[in-house]
C-alpha cells in the first residue's frame, strides 16, 4: 500500500505510539526543528512556521507498507502516523493506493 500526504508541512512516520512514545517524538522534533522566530528564512504564518517546511526532511510525505492477507504488515508496536505540527492549517488529506498482485 502506498500512503501519501500532499502537503508541504506534513510527513508520515511509522512509530510506536502510547506509553509516552508520541510525547517523546514531539519533544525530539522540537529539539531538531525549534520554533524560534527569525531562525528560518520562510517566515509567513505562525511564529516558527519555517520549521514546518523543513519537516519533510525528517518525515517524508509518503510511505510504502506491504499488505499480506489483506492486512498491513506492520510490526507489533508499529503504527502509521501523520506528523504535521503546522497550526496554520487543521485540514489534511491522506491518499491511499493499492495495486493488486
Amino acid at each position: 500500500m502506498s500512503i501519501f500526504v500532499p502537503h508541504a508541512t506534513a510527513g508520515l512516520v511509522i512509530v510506536e505510539i502510547g506509553a509516552g512514545s508520541d510525547a517523546d517524538l514531539m519533544a525530539a522534533l522540537d529539539r531538531l526543528l525549534p520554533r524560534v522566530e527569525g531562525a528560518y528564512r520562510h517566515r509567513h504564518g505562525s511564529p516558527g512556521h519555517g520549521a514546518d517546511h523543513v519537516l519533510p526532511l525528517l518525515a517524508p510525505p509518503s510511505l510504502t507498507v506491504p499488505v499480506i492477507g489483506g492486512r498491513l504488515a506492520l510490526g507489533t508496536w508499529q503504527s502509521i502516523c501523520l506528523l504535521d505540527p503546522n497550526a496554520d492549517n487543521a485540514t489534511r488529506t491522506v491518499r491511499l493506493s493499492m495495486v493488486a498482485g
